[in-house]
């Protein structure tokens, strides 16, 4: 019964990401030209409902889906790395015009050359994997 939840938001998410437009490869480059304000409305509008959400979780006393407590830690803030990985991932989102969330999404719409994109994201997390040892953190 879990899966079919998660299917179901994932069924949810990717028709929220076509209404919006933000699965639009035209509206990520209007995005980093700065020529409109459509996708930061879209990002901004998640950065809310996503503070909101986790604030009423917590003040609610949600449990995760696996009935465990909600348990958030502050991070410490490592401006180097938080600019390396931002860069490369923004270029990644530039150049490709698609940020990771409606990837799947796109393939739903039987746009099949993202397949190429899923398949360098994977290949670069597994990349990471096989080096955080040895990087610096």
């Amino acid at each position: 019964m879990k899966l079919i939840k998660f299917l179901l938001f994932g069924i949810l998410f990717g028709v929220i990401m076509t209404k919006s437009e933000a699965v639009s490869w035209f509206r990520i480059q209007e995005m980093f030209r700065f020529e409109s304000f459509h996708m930061y409305g879209i990002i901004g509008t998640a950065v809310v409902l996503g503070a909101l959400g986790i604030f009423l979780m917590k003040r609610m006393g949600l449990t995760t889906y696996e009935g465990k407590p909600l348990k958030l830690q502050a991070k410490e803030m490592q401006v180097k790395r938080l600019l390396f990985g931002g860069t490369i991932f923004g270029l990644g989102w530039a150049m490709t015009g698609a940020c990771p969330g409606p990837l799947y999404t796109l393939v739903g719409h039987g746009v099949w050359a993202i397949l190429v994109v899923i398949a360098s994201a994977l290949l670069g997390t597994l990349v990471y994997g096989a080096l955080k040892s040895k990087l610096p953190h």
